[in-house]
C-alpha cells in the first residue's frame, strides 16, 4: 500500500475546511484574491501573537511559563493560514513544494556566499 502524499491530503483537508466555512478558492476574482490575502495575512499575525505567547518572551517577568503544547498547536494554525494563503493564489501542492524547493536552494546559496549582500532577483525564477 502506497501511503499518502501528506501535503497533498493537507492542502484537500485545507480545501474542505474552508469550503465548509463558505471560502471557495476556486472561484474567487482577483478582488476576492487580494482580500482574502490580506485577510489570511491579518489571521497569521494573530497566530504569530499567540505563539509568540506561548513561551516566556517577558524577560522581567518570572511567572511566564514555556507552553510546548500550546505552541505547536499555534503551528498548526499557521500552518491552516499559509496553506489556505497558497490556495488563494491557486498553488498546488506541487507548486507549493517546488517553490519551496527552489527558495530552499537559493537559501543555501545564499548562506555559502557569505549573504555579504542583498539580491532581489536572486529569487524571482522561483
Amino acid at each position: 500500500m502506497i501511503p499518502p502524499d501528506k501535503l497533498n491530503e493537507i492542502f484537500q483537508m485545507q480545501e474542505a475546511l474552508n469550503l465548509k466555512i463558505g471560502v471557495n478558492t476556486a472561484d474567487m476574482t482577483e478582488e476576492q484574491r487580494i482580500q482574502w490575502v490580506l485577510n489570511y495575512c491579518r489571521a497569521m499575525t494573530q497566530e504569530i501573537a499567540e505563539l509568540t505567547d506561548s513561551v516566556p518572551w517577558k524577560w522581567w517577568a518570572k511567572y511566564q511559563k514555556f507552553d510546548k503544547q500550546n505552541a505547536r498547536v499555534e503551528v498548526i494554525d499557521l500552518l491552516h493560514f499559509l496553506i489556505s494563503i497558497a490556495q488563494v493564489l491557486e498553488m498546488t501542492p506541487e507548486d507549493f513544494y517546488a517553490a519551496y524547493a527552489k527558495k530552499h536552494q537559493v537559501n543555501l546559496d545564499r548562506q555559502a556566499s557569505g549573504y555579504k549582500t542583498k539580491d532581489a532577483e536572486d529569487s524571482r525564477h522561483i
